[in-house]
């Protein structure tokens, strides 16, 4: 009765909060002058999306074509991160002077704005893709790295005895012992990092233009659009909602926690 109460609940609750969110917004509408109306939003993006793969010019593609180019973007920064940032919170993890030597810039460069690189970064490559690449790369291989060590240092010691015992050399360590524990705190790592890569690329996008989610919400407000605005945000947060989910799962099934091996 509970667990069928709590799926009634997990559906009820958020339809209510969804028709007083449309009623603020309804008011928001009536003092804002021309903010679109809920009623304006669903017929444009009933048009919006009816087509969302349509292509006219280079410089004008459906909505569909700009959620991909961004994505490509991400996965292409986040898999640099991950090919990085894992064996570098591995190194950080099993050896206190790498530690010393790598803590002082993680906490300098970690809290810097995405924003703050691409000016330099667009400089450096004179090149859309590969600005935005790379400011997904920086910003988002932080969490890969702090959790990764993490991991590593979660390795209860006595398992490290044992592999001392039996004389295993480093390689045989860490795919023996170290990785099956870090595993959770790694994907943990990478799911944090894949939602900083989706928010940047947005903004990223924004500055340098060209093909992208993020451009053409700032070029739907050059044209007026406002409710294209608005469905870009939406667009946006269920996307990045989905890639939270998939990270999800995929983190899941590598936990041995939760796959009962333990």
């Amino acid at each position: 009765m509970k667990r069928f109460s709590d799926k009634v609940a997990k559906f009820i609750l958020p339809l209510i909060v969804l028709f007083l969110l449309i009623q603020m917004w309804s008011g928001l509408a009536t003092i804002v002058e021309d903010f679109p109306t809920p009623q304006d939003t669903l017929s444009a993006a009933t048009d919006l999306l009816s087509d969302p793969f349509y292509i006219e010019s280079e410089d004008d593609m459906g909505i569909g074509w700009q959620v991909l180019y961004s994505l490509k973007r991400v996965f292409g920064g986040f898999a640099l991160a991950v090919l990085v940032g894992v064996p570098v919170g591995l190194l950080i993890g099993m050896n206190r002077y790498f530690q010393y030597a790598f803590d002082p810039f993680i906490q300098i460069f970690k809290p810097v704005s995405p924003l703050a690189w691409l000016p330099l970064l667009l400089y450096i490559f004179k090149d859309i893709d590969l600005t935005a690449i790379t400011t997904i790369f920086i910003t988002s291989i932080w969490p890969i790295i702090i959790n990764t060590a993490l991991g590593v240092r979660s390795v209860s010691q006595d398992y490290l005895n044992v592999a001392k015992v039996l004389q295993f050399t480093t390689l045989e360590r860490i795919i023996n012992i170290i990785l099956p524990v870090s595993v959770p705190y790694i994907f943990t790592g990478m799911r944090l990092s894949l939602g900083i890569a989706w928010l940047v690329i947005v903004a990223a996008e924004m500055l340098t233009g060209g093909i992208g989610i993020g451009f053409w919400i700032w070029d739907e407000y050059n044209n007026l659009n406002y409710q294209n605005i608005i469905i870009g945000i939406v667009i946006v947060g269920v996307v990045g909602w989905i890639l939270d989910i998939i990270m999800g799962y995929i983190s899941d099934f590598f936990d041995y926690r939760k796959r009962g091996r333990a």
